[in-house]
């Protein structure tokens, strides 16, 4: 029989056993964050039917959705976390607190161009908050709060939530008489960052119908930089000529000053008139956040405040503000240019015994007491010889190799050694599992990242 040549497809990521133990770490610091901040976990399904999930679906989103068939029933994979959890929240409505924050990681699939960095299953880390009629505004500042102290708890600090309001983008192009093309308008200079500001302009006149004159008008407005009062100085001279826009000047001038307030310092976050995010169901502020050292590989968390997103599920009024990490995109670059902190352990046990008996009860029952104590321990029963077992444990990374022979258990001790200095010691139970908690608690200290 023919042998079929094994291969993962193209813009799938699947990694070795050492980096998903980093992956799995990076998981655990998220959620951990997340914690602390009140928000539950959640878990929806990865297909869901096609009439839900696209809803309010529309440019670039109906793209790039995997859709197919089974049987009579039209079904797709979510492209992202937030539409299903709209669906969660007016399908539970009455079951649930609000505001109702929820944390959720999970993959999500998107039929877009595979390139360095972008992956068409990939795992998102979302927060969201849901409110009940209301959602007051000082959760949108929180929420970019959220993401700081999870990066700095990661031992990220060289990064930059960027932040907007498309209140603000909206009004200025009701300013310009262009309602009916605000929505083509900031899917267009949601690009800037790929394509570039000419690219952008001809793309606004040549397939958006703008004129030279507000093509030009749109590229300046979008182009004020400065510090964040300084933009926001500038958009004031704007004021007083379109109500959508003053009301969206004044959310992200409260927005701001709460993120002050919130302990983000200014160096970690700016205002920014370019950001309008290309998904279409985000109505206020939004947020993309970038690596400062490799700005190239765009946004690796964003998101945004959505009024509407459950209008299609319910008669309720449930607005909600949210963001997403891009996890395997982080993870991805973060492994691309070593910043992965390798001194931390990525073995799947912290302990290999080694029985040298032929009767394993005494090994078994050593496992059992170590695993009690809380001590992830693998035993090793395979018939190979010595040298093989060691080159397992070294394989592994495994930081502690148990030995248990008839010595050692005549005289009720463990022989121990640590695979990094080498050094082996004959000591009790209690004195061996001292020894190893103490060299684990070493082992597990600092950051998930260590930036160069």
């Amino acid at each position: 029989m023919a042998k079929m040549t094994p291969r993962t497809l193209s813009g799938f990521m699947e990694l070795l056993p050492a980096p998903q133990q980093q992956m799995e770490r990076i998981m655990e610091v998220l959620r951990k964050t997340y914690s602390l901040y009140g928000f539950t976990p959640l878990d929806t399904p990865v297909i869901e039917s096609s009439e839900v999930l696209l809803a309010k679906a529309g440019g670039e989103t109906e793209k790039q959705i995997y859709r197919f068939q089974k049987g009579d029933s039209d079904l797709s994979l979510r492209f992202d976390l937030t539409v299903p959890l709209a669906k969660y929240v007016a399908l539970h409505y009455n079951d649930l607190a609000f505001p109702f924050r929820r944390y959720q990681i999970g993959k999500v699939y998107r039929g877009e161009r595979a390139q360095r960095g972008r992956f068409r299953e990939f795992y998102q880390a979302d927060i969201d908050i849901i409110g009940d009629g209301k959602l007051d505004i000082t959760n949108e500042a929180e929420i970019p709060s959220i993401i700081y102290q999870t990066f700095t708890s990661l031992g990220l600090t060289r990064f930059q939530i960027r932040v907007n309001n498309r209140k603000i983008l909206n009004g200025f192009y009701a300013m310009l008489g262009l309602t009916e093309q605000s929505g083509d308008i900031m899917r267009t200079v949601d690009k800037l960052d790929k394509i570039g500001a000419d690219k952008v302009r001809i793309c606004l006149t040549e397939d958006v119908g703008l004129t030279a004159e507000q093509a030009d008008e749109i590229m300046r407005f979008i182009s004020i930089t400065g510090s964040n009062r300084q933009v926001l100085d500038a958009l004031a001279g704007y004021q007083g000529r379109h109500e959508l826009f003053d009301q969206g000047l004044e959310e992200l001038n409260t927005v701001t000053r709460y993120l002050s307030a919130f302990g983000v310092p200014e160096e970690n976050f700016a205002v920014d008139l370019t950001i309008a995010r290309g998904l279409d169901y985000y109505t206020g502020t939004v947020y993309e956040t970038t690596l400062l050292d490799h700005p190239e590989i765009g946004s690796v968390c964003s998101g945004g405040r959505y009024d509407n997103l459950a209008a299609y599920y319910t008669d309720r009024q449930l607005p909600g503000v949210g963001i997403s990490i891009g996890l395997t995109r982080l993870f991805y670059v973060l492994g691309e240019q070593g910043l992965l902190n390798p001194q931390l352990p990525t073995a799947p046990a912290d302990v290999l015994i080694l029985p040298m008996t032929q009767d394993l009860t005494p090994a078994i029952r050593l496992a059992t007491r170590l695993r009690s104590a809380g001590v992830r321990t693998q035993l090793y029963t395979e018939q190979k010889k010595f040298k093989a077992k060691m080159n397992y444990a070294d394989k592994l990374g495994v930081p502690y190799v148990v030995f248990l022979g008839d010595d050692e258990i005549a005289a009720g001790l463990v022989a121990c050694k640590d695979m990094t200095s080498g050094e082996q010691t004959k000591l009790s139970f209690e004195d061996t599992l001292s020894r190893i908690t103490q060299g684990l608690s070493q082992r597990n200290q600092g950051k998930v990242i260590l930036e160069k």
